[in-house]
């Protein structure tokens, strides 16, 4: 619909009229007419000179110019940029219309070089007369025309047996050649800057005086560029939206795997629990997604209550990101381990393209505010760090060891160490989690996983080694530097945006002997 919408526009400009002066035809062919001519009848005064009327034929459509005395040419082409009108008589014999030319009242002239003839019918048996024409169109049976030039005066004596008929002053010689087109001119007129501009031209209404102005376009596109324009930008938008509708295709199809795949795994785990809740049970749960209590890349967190007043977290996934692996990590392999140092899936949503994860709700949120902040590490003190960096130990030993398969997080970090009422630890977040078996000691990746700052270098990059559980232990070693030394895992060179992180700028500190590098890990 668009293609036809817009070649229907596009005609629709090239072929409107909204001035009055717009240049007009008496047929589809014919010459144009606009200033300083102007259609008799169809336009008004202001749109061309006096005198440079143009008619068209209600027979033919031609186009006729109408000089005294009533003598009618026909107008085959007008070139404005050389001021030449080209006629012919409609009737195929102008020499016959030559006797009431008179072009001394109009703005034309004819453009060849003129002269004076005389006309003369002759019996056909006079010779042929020097410096003459023979006037075909006038001819009869027993007799010839002749055109003179000059005063023939007595000069000939052939003459005595013709009789004169009349004579023509200022006319050019190729009048009495039906084969040639005649050239009439027009003097210079103003407006030349209108077309230097590449617009029409016309007098300025309610003027008294020969005021001009310009106006429109001299050179519209024509309509067949207009059809190819339109033709070809409508084939554009068509195979955009045929992209796009091919691309939105591809989605929806991505879509309906992911979820058939999500479907068949949960169908595979239903007698495995923990129990799987309505997107309608989800916003009961939270009353309506009311307290939020944390955002990330995965999604948003909110909290909410079961009908037995237990408090859960509801993380709702973004459902933008991934293609439903990480749900199902985070179902399978925490559903289907319990131990007091990692978290409790209490239950799933996967209602359509919706997900959404409840685990156990852990009151003093995560890790990352103790570890970064020397105030609230010193609140809890050193005893204590020390008993959440042995639970976390135990955690990720018992992910390692205590399974029937070996699960390794690649996500160790504070943000994802939860705390409970009693700064107990408990690992979270699953979803780059990924199962092998405990005689397994080489773990195959296609791609790295984890945060930046914690991932080890042979996940990052083959060159350092194979990756194993040992990365992991890494990952668990920086979440205790920052522990220890109470800032991020990165800090923010001076007057640089680039960004350093614990082994570097460990080893920067104690390359340069800085003294609060070494105290703060003697401590």
């Amino acid at each position: 619909m668009s293609i036809f919408f817009i070649l229907f526009f596009l005609l629709h400009l090239s072929t409107s009229q909204p001035e009055d002066c717009t240049p007009a035809r008496c047929s589809k062919h014919g010459p144009t007419i606009r200033f300083p001519f102007r259609l008799k009848d169809n336009q008004p005064p202001r749109c061309g000179y006096p005198g440079f009327d143009i008619s068209c034929s209600p027979n033919t459509s031609a186009t006729l110019l109408n000089l005294p005395y009533s003598v009618q040419v026909l107008v085959t082409d007008i070139d404005y940029k050389s001021r030449l009108i080209h006629i012919e008589d409609p009737n195929s014999c102008f020499p016959q219309q030559l006797q009431n030319l008179n072009l001394s009242t109009t703005p034309f002239q004819f453009a060849d070089i003129v002269g004076n003839f005389s006309l003369f019918r002759c019996p056909s048996t006079t010779p042929a007369l020097d410096s003459s024409y023979r006037v075909t169109c006038l001819c009869g049976d027993g007799f010839e025309v002749y055109a003179v030039s000059g005063d023939p005066g007595i000069c000939y004596a052939s003459i005595i047996s013709c009789r004169k008929m009349y004579s023509v002053w200022s006319v050019p010689y190729d009048a009495f050649d039906q084969t040639v087109y005649l050239q009439l001119t027009w003097p210079q007129r103003v407006c030349g800057n209108c077309e230097a501009e590449g617009k029409f031209c016309r007098f300025m209404s309610n003027s008294t005086s020969d005021e001009t102005e310009c106006f429109g376009n001299l050179n519209p596109p024509k309509i067949g560029d207009l059809v190819i324009a339109g033709v070809t930008l409508g084939s554009s938008l068509l195979l955009l939206n045929l992209i796009a509708m091919y691309w939105f295709h591809i989605q929806k199809k991505e879509k309906r795997n992911d979820h058939l795949k999500i479907e068949r795994f949960l169908e595979d785990y239903r007698s495995l629990k923990p129990s799987r809740y309505s997107y309608a049970d989800i916003k009961k749960i939270t009353n309506q997604f009311k307290d939020k209590v944390g955002q990330g890349g995965y999604g948003i967190v909110y909290k909410g209550q079961l009908s037995n007043d237990v408090h859960v977290a509801v993380k709702i996934l973004n459902n933008s990101k991934g293609n439903g692996e990480e749900f199902i990590n985070e179902v399978g392999i925490i559903g289907t381990i319990h131990h007091v140092n990692v978290v409790r899936l209490v239950g799933y949503c996967a209602d359509g393209f919706r997900r959404a994860l409840i685990y156990e709700f852990l009151p003093n949120d995560s890790l990352e505010k103790f570890a970064i902040s020397d105030r609230d590490k010193h609140l809890i003190g050193w005893k204590k760090l020390l008993e959440i960096s042995m639970g976390i130990a135990k955690g990720i030993e018992y992910l390692h060891q205590g399974c029937d398969q070996q699960i390794l997080h690649f996500d160790i970090k504070p943000h994802n160490i939860l705390l409970d009422e009693n700064l107990n630890p408990k690992i979270t977040d699953f979803g780059l989690a990924k199962l092998c078996s405990k005689e397994q000691s080489v773990v195959s990746m296609t791609t790295a996983r984890g945060t930046i700052g914690y991932i080890a270098p042979e996940v990052f990059s083959r060159n350092f080694g194979n990756v194993s559980y040992k990365s992991d232990i890494y990952s668990f070693g920086m979440l205790l530097l920052e522990m220890v030394g109470g800032k991020k895992n990165f800090d923010v060179v001076v007057n640089s945006t680039n960004q350093i992180y614990f082994p570097e700028w460990i080893y920067n500190c104690l390359d340069r002997g800085d003294r609060r590098a070494k105290n703060t890990f003697s401590r």
